[in-house]
């Protein structure tokens, strides 16, 4: 093993690997500080006089002031980012919570089709998402309406009232039950491999304690699985922050997420390059600090399994 490691072949591969995986973060960030006349040009390294423009034009909506550069704010980031957050972090909330729950009953009871079921939640995650975009988008606008004649419609008109064309598509909810029903069966599939390695005789000394089912649940199984937990979490939320295809066509100008924002900004005749860098540079700052946080919560999870074993 130490001679393959002072093989030079290692460490070119090493390189040619970092340099993929760096490589376009430093490119979108060198660009989002030049004009779109440097980026057409081939400007490259640092022979380019930085500037700012791209991202007062990305953040136009919010900013304090007003561009100088700018006659008008087109791009509505603000609320784009908003839309981003709400359905990232709501999506990954209820996906975690049901998930270690579903885990938990498919791991530790027993009941006819366990394994059935667990073997058909890691089936649907194998799903290409486009083959649901079609009919979930019809699903959305015919079914789920409160003014339409169905079993499901007349429901909601009945429950909660209401007139006019409300639909599932077009709202936060329909995007957020989406993205939990598309990121569920690797949450559970995940929680199942750390639910398992949780020692029964811990449950049932609890349970001798006089602890109820809910009580063994939250404060004795939850806090041993909390590296699982993290990384569920991280996956969840990375995709539900940059996925397009399903929220492009489930959204609308009210709902609309960054990703959607950055596809708009392009068209046939004008694509503002510096701008699209700028606001991938911005799309990508959320996840960064929501991964570094729940690393955190990963190494101290295991250390504190470590230290108590």
């Amino acid at each position: 093993m130490h001679s393959e490691r002072q093989n030079p072949a290692f460490y070119a591969l090493l390189v040619v690997l970092i340099f993929m995986s760096v490589g376009p973060i430093y490119l979108m960030l060198v660009n989002s500080f030049k004009l779109d006349v440097d980026i057409i040009g081939g400007t490259s390294g640092l022979l380019f006089l930085p500037t700012i423009q791209n991202y007062e034009t990305a953040l136009c909506d919010i900013l304090w002031y007003e561009p100088e550069h700018l006659d008008f704010c087109s791009l509505k980031f603000g609320g784009a980012f908003i839309n981003s957050i709400i359905i990232a972090l709501i999506s990954t909330a209820l996906t975690l919570i049901i998930g270690c729950m579903a885990a938990y009953a498919l791991v530790r009871f027993r009941f006819f089709g366990r394994d059935t079921v667990s073997l058909t939640t890691l089936m649907v995650r194998m799903v290409p998402p486009a083959v649901l975009l079609v009919p979930v988008f019809g699903l959305w606008n015919n079914e789920f309406c409160i003014d339409k004649e169905t079993l499901v419609g007349a429901w909601i008109r009945d429950m909660f009232g209401g007139r006019g064309d409300v639909c599932l598509a077009g709202t936060h909810s329909g995007i957020i039950l989406i993205y939990i029903a598309m990121n569920l069966p690797f949450v559970i599939w995940i929680l199942q491999s750390f639910i398992v390695q949780v020692p029964r005789s811990l449950e049932e000394a609890a349970r001798v304690d006089g602890a109820g089912p809910f009580q063994v649940f939250f404060k004795i199984v939850l806090p041993l699985i909390k590296p699982g937990l993290a990384a569920a979490a991280i996956f969840t939320f990375r995709i539900a922050w940059n996925e397009y295809l399903l929220a492009s066509a489930l959204s609308d100008r009210n709902t609309k997420t960054v990703p959607i924002l950055i596809v708009n900004n392009m068209s046939e005749f004008n694509v503002e390059w510096g701008v699209i860098m700028a606001t991938g540079m911005l799309l990508a700052i959320p996840p960064i600090i929501f991964t570094l946080f729940a690393s955190r919560q990963i190494i101290t999870g295991m250390t504190a399994g470590a230290v108590k074993g």
